[in-house]
């Protein structure tokens, strides 16, 4: 009962601060994001990396990492996706410059839209030839800039299972690119703000589990069946470790 008379007060001071603080940050965004440069990519995700520790702090939502926090090597990290959050989540959680495969949609709403293309490669699923050229760009970005994260279900999990079913994209990049594969899973956001709707959002823990890398030294594209289905039990089994089923609305 509490919980439904103080939600909506909740969300809006939730989404009142992202638009205050993403406004105050923008004229920076700008400056740096006038040039295309790696460098200046880079500076840009630090901006969001600490700005996304110190917001979910002061919603109540403050990042606990749990296992081995990943070195500076490059990686394909593949991550859980069940809720809105994870895409912040995501930038607090990992030390290092990534960038992430995101929808090209996204990059249409003003403002967050100049932000979002500064940390993306953005693809259109809709068009195999842009998928395929999503993929280039991934490669070309993890051989000379920096680490990419992929959630490898495409979309929120909403299936009874741990993980919905994987896509190819993170695993041939990690085979073709020699680069080894960071699983990390989210366990709270869905919690924090549920995929249900946007107004489902409270307070709480944000655990992140970090689990070893998995290495591809020496796989080929033949292998890439076997590695989804490697990472998938993998990655489900911690769920289950950690007490999934746990979503609730």
């Amino acid at each position: 009962m509490i919980r439904k008379v103080l939600q909506p007060f909740y969300t809006v001071f939730v989404l009142t601060t992202f638009v205050v603080s993403i406004l105050a940050a923008f004229p920076f965004f700008l400056l740096i994001g006038s040039r295309d440069h790696p460098n200046a990519r880079e500076a840009i995700w630090y901006i969001v990396h600490y700005w996304a520790i110190g917001w979910l702090a002061i919603i109540g939502m403050p990042i606990r990492r749990i296992g081995k926090r990943p070195d500076n090597r490059k990686y394909v990290v593949v991550a859980n996706h069940i809720s809105y959050m994870d895409t912040v989540a995501i930038y607090a959680a990992l030390p290092c410059y990534f960038r992430t495969l995101a929808k090209k949609e996204m990059a249409q709403i003003p403002l967050f839209g100049f932000i979002y293309k500064q940390l993306t490669i953005l693809v259109d699923r809709s068009s195999a030839d842009h998928r395929a050229k999503s993929m280039r760009l991934m490669w070309r970005a993890i051989r000379n800039e920096s680490s990419i994260a992929i959630f490898p279900e495409g979309t929120f999990n909403e299936t009874a299972e741990p993980m919905a079913p994987f896509h190819n994209g993170a695993f041939k990049l990690a085979i073709t690119s020699q680069t080894p594969i960071l699983p990390v899973l989210f366990l709270d956001t869905v919690n924090r703000w549920h995929f249900g709707g946007w107004w489902k959002l409270w307070p709480g823990r944000n655990r992140v589990v970090f689990l070893d890398p998995v290495s591809v030294e020496g796989l080929a594209v033949s292998d890439l069946p076997a590695l989804k289905q490697q990472l998938h039990d993998l990655m489900g089994a911690e769920l289950k470790k950690h007490g999934y089923p746990y979503k609730s609305s």
